[in-house]
């Protein structure tokens, strides 16, 4: 095995604690959500997924999952009975890791569908520091437009049995972020899907003066830190209002213009980023936005832990919870 430290060509100019290395000669080398599973039917779930690709020019393209079930009553019911609420999910991985076809990611979002009942559409954008921000989430919000569009008349499960007047946007970690963000861009004028709620589940927020648990971690709080820097090196830092929100709320411009009816947010009681989640949660409630919140605390669990675990208990109850918030009515 090569020693890099003894190489030139292959020493580390910058490690991105735990997702990647950049090396001096350019090239990076990513660490965590590396192994890939095709599309298919999920004998264990009973979940059918295939992939789309939504813009060829940039790859950009969506993982559609739909039960089962879905697919053969088709045959038997009238549309408007088979229909089903369209989940557009954001997978998380800071920006720089994780696809779609990720392993941890096919595994949960099978099972995300199967406790939800629900046709989910999980978004593949092009990823950092090769694509550097905004471009993951020029990618991700051009593919709710796509759906808002040509997708949703033309692609067949769009079309057939995604009842697009029940639309939420979901994510973890920084695909929590994007929801946000996307729910005010989506509260306005154009042909954009109406957006009914939003499930931000670990949301990737953060800040430069630490709150709550970041004060006495000094070691989390630089490795997020070097997170941001690493895929958004502007001059606001940690402040940019990408990834403090609360910048833009306290100028008066942020949570109360979220265009939707519902938010749920979800954190993990071990999670560095539990208490920018807890704030979101406050913040938004006490902004004036029109809607109905929730929030939902696992305790003794890390970041994204039902990505990592998805069979544990505490994430069928994660999963459980997402289900009766994408299928409420009322």
């Amino acid at each position: 095995m090569e020693d890099q430290d003894s190489n030139p060509a292959k020493e580390v100019a910058r490690d991105v604690f735990p997702f990647l290395r950049v090396y001096k000669d350019g090239t990076i080398q990513r660490l965590v959500a590396t192994e890939s599973l095709p599309p298919g039917l999920d004998s264990e779930t009973n979940v059918v997924s295939k992939d789309v690709v939504i813009f060829p020019e940039t790859g950009v393209s969506a993982r559609l999952y739909l039960p089962n079930s879905a697919v053969a009553a088709a045959d038997d019911e009238p549309i408007s009975r088979k229909k089903l609420p369209l989940v557009v999910y954001y997978h998380g991985g800071g920006f720089f890791a994780a696809s779609t076809a990720s392993r941890e990611y096919h595994s949960a979002l099978n099972r995300i569908v199967a406790a939800s009942n629900v046709i989910l559409a999980s978004i593949d954008y092009r990823l950092a520091p090769e694509n550097p921000i905004p471009v993951p989430y020029d990618d991700a919000f051009a593919a709710i437009e796509w759906m808002a569009g040509a997708g949703g008349r033309s692609e067949p499960w769009l079309r057939d049995h995604a009842d697009l007047d029940r639309v939420y946007l979901a994510g973890d970690s920084c695909g929590a972020n994007m929801s946000h963000h996307f729910a005010l861009r989506l509260n306005g004028p154009g042909p954009t899907l109406k957006i009914r709620g939003v499930a931000m589940i670990h949301p990737y927020f953060w800040g430069k003066d630490p709150i709550g648990a970041e004060v006495d971690d000094g070691f989390r709080k630089a490795m997020v830190d070097n997170w941001w820097l690493f895929v958004c090196p502007s001059e606001k830092g940690c402040d940019d209002p990408l990834i403090n929100p609360f910048v833009e709320e306290e100028a008066g411009s942020g949570l109360q213009k979220l265009g939707c009816e519902r938010v749920i947010v979800v954190v993990a009681g071990d999670d560095i980023l539990k208490d920018r989640g807890r704030l979101y949660y406050e913040k938004l409630v006490g902004s004036g936005w029109k809607g109905k919140a929730e929030y939902l605390e696992t305790e003794g669990k890390d970041h994204v832990f039902h990505i990592i675990e998805p069979d544990c208990e505490e994430a069928k109850i994660v999963f459980k919870r997402l289900g009766a918030f994408f299928n409420d009515d009322s």
